[in-house]
């Protein structure tokens, strides 16, 4: 059965740091690229970032690009967000996604398993 535990949400104040870490399990990690999504209360479910299955390819909203930071330890089954500079607008829930031998793709559709979800809040 596959799993996928998301770690390192909180509370923390605007302008603070966060790493979230996502771990699967019931899968051969190094096959899947990891997606990073989040939803704010009353708002869809939208695109953060996402690496490909190697590692070469990862993807950013506009809205976190170069604060945010994408990246994988494979040694490690880990996948991680480094989320920098954080914004009150970046309070959510933010789920890791895997998607086999995808590239880290902005689309909801193309990823097969989800994690429960990891708070993040930020006060102004």
């Amino acid at each position: 059965q596959v799993r996928l535990q998301e770690s390192g949400g909180g509370l923390v104040q605007a302008g603070d740091s966060l790493r979230l870490s996502c771990a699967p399990s019931g899968l051969t990690f190094r096959y899947y690229a990891m997606g990073w999504f989040r939803q704010a209360p009353g708002k869809e479910r939208e695109f953060v970032a996402g690496i490909s299955w190697n590692g070469e390819i990862t993807n950013y909203a506009d809205s976190v690009k170069d604060r945010f930071t994408s990246s994988r330890d494979n040694a490690k089954n880990t996948a991680y967000l480094q989320m920098n500079s954080l914004k009150p607008e970046d309070t959510a829930v933010y789920y890791c996604a895997a998607d086999r031998w995808g590239s880290g793709a902005a689309t909801y559709s193309v990823y097969d398993h989800w994690g429960q979800g990891t708070q993040v809040t930020v006060s102004s």
